[in-house]
């Protein structure tokens, strides 16, 4: 198996540099990337594939169920890197449908470490556990709960101090919100983008 990866990979390499010669040396000397996306760690969700992206192009941190935790050192030194040193000005939190993780989030089953992981999902499920009631079905209410984990996630990026540093000083940052049709292959904006005119507008009511 791994040694089909690396056959795999020395075709990928030489076609690559077949069909444009100084593609290899020219991503070597430095990444500059125009957006940071959050996506979910789930194989069939890889942010360069469904994004229609080169390597180089997006900078990316995936875990699972693209849950933001305000505690998750590894996301916001990633996050950090993105502002201050890649200079990124649009950010992605990227879910998708069917996604396990949300699934998990609301099974009556013990999923071990996971469960700790996702009670930030739990927690959502409460608080909109009348809204959810609506949906046709259990699948329906899962893919509610996937939009409503995202929305979240791009309201707690934006309250991370990274980004209130940023727009502070007068970084025009704006924080996506999309969600991914594992059935189609369509990205959909779920219209939840926060801008740096945001909380200024907030403070002022």
């Amino acid at each position: 198996m791994l040694n089909d990866l690396l056959v795999r990979n020395a075709r990928w390499s030489a076609h690559k540099t077949a069909e444009e010669p100084g593609y290899f040396p020219r991503l070597a000397t430095r990444q500059s990337p125009d957006y940071f996306w959050i996506g979910c760690s789930d194989s069939r969700v890889p942010a360069n594939v469904v994004a229609g992206l080169d390597p180089g192009e997006v900078f990316v941190h995936r875990n699972v169920a693209n849950v933001i935790h305000s505690s998750d050192l590894n996301m916001l030194s990633a996050l950090e890197f993105a502002v201050e040193a890649l200079e990124i000005r649009e950010i992605i939190v990227c879910g998708h449908y069917g996604c396990g993780g949300v699934k998990a989030a609301v099974e009556d089953l013990s999923h071990g470490l996971a469960d700790h992981w996702l009670e930030p999902i739990r927690r959502l499920a409460r608080a909109y556990a009348v809204d959810l009631a609506q949906q046709d079905g259990g699948e329906e209410r899962q893919n509610k709960l996937a939009e409503l984990n995202v929305i979240e996630g791009v309201r707690r990026v934006a309250e991370t101090p990274i980004l209130q540093r940023a727009w502070q000083s007068g970084v025009g940052i704006r924080v996506h919100g999309l969600i991914y049709g594992l059935k189609d292959g369509r990205l959909r904006d779920l219209d939840c983008t926060i801008g740096p005119g945001h909380f200024q507008s907030e403070a002022a009511q």
